[in-house]
């Protein structure tokens, strides 16, 4: 792990409480090039676009191919707060995406080790370093207080 990830953990957290307080689920992510430089940033926005498929995992990935003019990021890492599903394991794959950092393990629909392992599948033709627990009490925190508020 390096200070470029825990700054951009950092930056993730913050888009994952804005994604809270707009009523999405708190989870924030943002993709970063080789330099280590924000290249996409991303919030859920489910509820606020109607979109299932407006993961902030999704919403960052679509940014960074933008903003470099290319869907392949194979030199770029992930960085989000909560352990990617099945359908974000597969549009990281799809990016080609070298790396994923995340937050807080995700045990009922984590697709990144705790779940299922899509990210490091060897049968699958591409695979991601995967690095998971970083800063997992304050993503926890975030997705906790959440779901209470909503109970």
């Amino acid at each position: 792990m390096t200070a470029a990830d825990l700054s951009a953990m950092d930056r993730a957290l913050a888009l994952a409480a804005e994604a809270g307080e707009a009523g999405d689920v708190p989870v924030g992510a943002v993709v970063l090039d080789s330099t280590g430089a924000i290249i996409g940033e991303g919030r859920n926005l489910r509820e606020q676009t109607h979109d299932p498929t407006a993961h902030a995992e999704v919403v960052a990935l679509r940014a960074a191919a933008s903003a470099i003019g290319d869907w392949n990021l194979e030199d770029c890492t992930l960085v989000v707060t909560l352990e990617p599903c099945i359908m974000c394991a597969g549009a990281i794959l799809q990016a080609r995406i070298g790396r994923v950092v995340f937050g807080a393990w995700d045990d009922k629909a984590g697709a990144s080790g705790s779940m299922y392992d899509l990210l490091r599948d060897r049968r699958l033709p591409y695979r991601a370093e995967v690095v998971g627990g970083v800063r997992a009490d304050a993503a926890t925190a975030l997705l906790r207080d959440f779901f209470e508020a909503r109970r």
